[in-house]
């Protein structure tokens, strides 16, 4: 079977991400739709785009549940299944992947991943089931949607960046 230098490396960004979540960030500052925007855009098999960053995700919660018990929370799934939305956003960034589409792939990642895993905080009962607990739910988690944001610039930054740096710069090794 051939090396291939390209999905070795862009697994590796996606492992690299999820393992920085195990150090001290800002709340939400994260790169959890970083790595799915990254891995749906360059993962050319849409299987293992969906399997890698998830994966690496779940491998990075297990790690921070051993490590102090935050790994696992009663809202998860929502947070696996907006990691899935994210990172089908990623197919429809292939072939299209400049500042300008990639920027506003990311802040759609965001605004998706803050309604979907805030529902979810909403429907395990933390606010109760009224229209006004979903409101309230949705303005309590106001103040992290910056961490949110800024994270997935950021992350998304490096990701795409790098990817594009090195592609640049060693354009050989990382054919497809």
């Amino acid at each position: 079977m051939k090396k291939d230098n390209r999905l070795i490396f862009i697994i590796a960004f996606i492992v690299l991400g999820a393992l920085s979540r195990l150090f001290p960030h800002p709340f939400n500052f994260t790169p959890i739709a970083a790595m799915a925007l990254f891995g749906g855009t360059y993962l050319i098999n849409k299987k293992w785009a969906l399997l890698v960053p998830i994966t690496a995700i779940l491998a990075s919660d297990i790690l921070m549940e051993l490590w102090n018990g935050t790994g696992f929370y009663p809202d998860m799934i929502f947070v696996y299944g907006s990691i899935a939305m994210i990172t089908c956003i990623g197919f429809f960034l292939r072939g299209r992947d400049n500042r300008q589409t990639i920027m506003v792939a990311s802040l759609t990642g965001s605004v998706l991943f803050f309604f979907v895993t805030n529902f979810g905080t909403w429907a395990t009962g933390m606010y109760g089931y009224t229209a006004e607990g979903l409101a309230t739910c949705y303005v309590a988690a106001i103040p992290f949607f910056k961490g949110t944001l800024m994270g997935d610039l950021f992350y998304n930054t490096i990701f795409f960046g790098g990817f594009s740096l090195a592609k640049w710069m060693a354009p050989a090794l990382l054919k497809k």
